[in-house]
């Protein structure tokens, strides 16, 4: 009795791709391949953020640290070419250089009536690097009262702390066949969905070539 054996090619197909958001159906690919693309995708692909704050003045009822921290958390746009992580950077300096860190400032003052300070008000030294949204609200002013403020933000991956995840969902799903996952990125705008599923399977493609170079350098003992 013979048996036909016949070889399905993997296949890729874009569903949906928005700046956001893609959906991306993944036929004849290992599932723990589609699910490493997400993985990486929340924990390992580099974004900017806010990871030092030098508060100049704040008369608000809001303490330094609170503010720090709800600095931390607004998504900035990032540029993955121009940039690199602080401990690579070839300045070996802790204030870092123009690779490897940004200057963000604001300076806003309520004057006759209550103000609601936004992630709009923060100016930037880099004309890409900005808040993805403009109106994030960052602190409510009495009148009277001040915020000022000189801000660093640096390269860093999502498993160090969330605030340099570049995802706001990431899920993998059956498809309508067998053979068939659904993969859902949406991105919190620090960088488009494509740039996310991109840079992670280029890291996957970068893990697999290290760990090859590490297989083929092993030595087997002669002697067993």
């Amino acid at each position: 009795m013979f048996y036909e054996l016949t070889l399905t090619s993997p296949s890729i197909d874009i569903l949906q791709r928005e700046d956001e958001r893609i959906i991306i159906r993944f036929g004849n690919v290992p599932r723990q391949y589609v699910n490493a693309i997400r993985r990486l995708s929340i924990s390992e692909i580099p974004t900017l953020a806010i990871d030092d704050v030098v508060i100049l003045e704040n008369s608000s009822v809001m303490h330094d640290e609170a503010i720090a921290h709800r600095l931390g958390l607004i998504p900035l746009r990032t540029d993955l070419d121009r940039f690199v992580m602080p401990r690579d950077c070839d300045c070996k300096s802790t204030l870092g250089c123009s690779k490897c860190r940004v200057l963000l400032v604001l300076d806003s003052e309520a004057t006759e009536k209550t103000k609601v300070v936004t992630s709009g008000e923060i100016l930037s030294e880099d004309e890409f690097v900005k808040p993805v949204n403009k109106d994030i609200p960052i602190i409510v002013l009495a009148p009277s009262q001040k915020l000022k403020f000189e801000a660093y933000a640096r390269f860093g991956v999502g498993k160090d702390h969330a605030k340099w995840q570049p995802t706001s969902a990431a899920i993998v799903k059956d498809g309508k066949d067998e053979n068939e996952s659904i993969l859902v990125i949406e991105t919190n705008g620090a960088l488009t969905a494509e740039e996310v599923v991109m840079a992670a399977i280029e890291k996957i493609n970068s893990k697999t070539k290290n760990f090859n170079h590490t297989v083929q350098s092993l030595k087997i003992p002669t002697n067993v």
